[in-house]
């Protein structure tokens, strides 16, 4: 957990007045509630949805951002469906200058290559976060009466994943292992509540929500979820639009040699070969491919290997995670793409 960010700007004082509830889901700066799946990426939507909310507080719009952009991009010292911190998420977004839209970078459950150009599509920025006095309630209250806040708490115990509904009074320990955000607070017969959003889909609990006891006797809260609290800030506007790109100029066909080409967006790759020539060209379906050995299958750019008797390719030698290898089709002859060409093959 980063320290350079403690902030006392919601330590409690004398005189503080603050409302005797708030559930932001009312306020209609909370997206619908998502699904992690299986990917141990909760540090990711708890970070993200904290930012949603603080970007539909202080814009006036409410728009989903990308959760898989964290997952494949923010690797500095978070490990995408391994694990991460809310912090170090922040920490990304605002180096990075912002982050990209749901809609545009959307989750796939799993680890993956970072994708560059939607890096670069900084919809919404932050300008810093804050970490609530640690161990404090109060304090929390009053960081939630002004915004949702990203919290960690224990959910591995028993009592936690067997909750359905209600308010959760049971046991559970301080060793905090999932990301989620709290949105509001109450009380409901006399006890005090938390409202905490989850990421485990809308079906989960109440609605994807749950409502943790407040105001417990310990001063971390009821399972550790006072320990690690902090917030996104910001105050200025998003980064404007960029100006759409000019059309690109038409790509003329690949000539794989004098007598055959490949189409726009494939690779040259030789079907029948002897010694140093080839009597035979064939198009892989993919730009910047890999050519097999097998003179017949090829491989994306970005998995690299081929493993010619699994019909797969993979990212490095050894690494068990892979995509299916592609079949390359004939080459046509020159002339049959139109006029021009640029030689390239493998």
């Amino acid at each position: 957990k980063l320290s350079k960010n403690k902030s006392d700007r919601y330590l409690p004082k004398v005189g503080d007045s603050l409302p005797e509830s708030i559930d932001w889901r009312e306020k209609g700066v909370l997206v619908g509630v998502k699904d992690q799946g299986s990917c141990g990426s909760c540090w990711a939507f708890s970070a993200v949805a904290a930012m949603e909310s603080i970007n539909a507080i202080v814009t006036g719009n409410l728009i989903s951002l990308s959760e898989q952009e964290l997952v494949d991009c923010d690797r500095s010292y978070n490990e995408g469906c391994d694990g991460g911190l809310m912090d170090y998420a922040f920490e990304f977004v605002i180096k990075n200058g912002g982050i990209d839209t749901e809609e545009d970078y959307p989750y796939k459950e799993r680890n993956g290559v970072c994708d560059q150009y939607r890096k670069n599509a900084k919809v919404v920025k932050i300008d810093s976060y804050e970490d609530v006095p640690v161990n404090n309630e109060k304090a929390l209250q009053k960081a939630v009466a002004h915004q949702p806040v990203s919290i960690a708490l224990e959910a591995g115990g028993r009592d936690f994943q067997h909750y359905k509904s209600g308010i959760f009074t049971g046991k559970c320990g301080t060793a905090v292992d999932h990301g989620v955000v709290i949105a509001g607070y109450g009380t409901e017969n006399g006890m005090d509540y938390w409202i905490v959003r989850n990421s485990w889909g809308a079906n989960c609990r109440e609605n994807g929500y749950l409502r943790v006891q407040r105001n417990v006797s310990s001063s971390s809260g009821l399972c550790g979820l006072a320990i690690e609290p902090s917030y996104p800030v910001k105050t200025g506007p998003n980064p404007p639009k960029p100006a759409p790109s000019p059309p690109s100029p038409v790509k003329p066909p690949t000539e794989c040699d004098e007598y055959s080409q490949c189409a726009v967006g494939t690779t040259c790759c030789c079907i029948l070969q002897f010694r140093r020539s080839c009597f035979s060209w064939g198009c892989c379906p993919l730009e910047g491919a890999t050519c097999c050995e097998d003179h017949y299958s090829c491989c994306p750019h970005d998995y690299p290997i081929c493993n010619v008797r699994q019909g797969t390719c993979s990212m490095s030698k050894g690494n068990p995670l892979g995509v299916k290898a592609m079949k390359r089709i004939l080459a046509q002859p020159i002339g049959a793409f139109g006029n021009g060409g640029k030689k390239s093959s493998s």
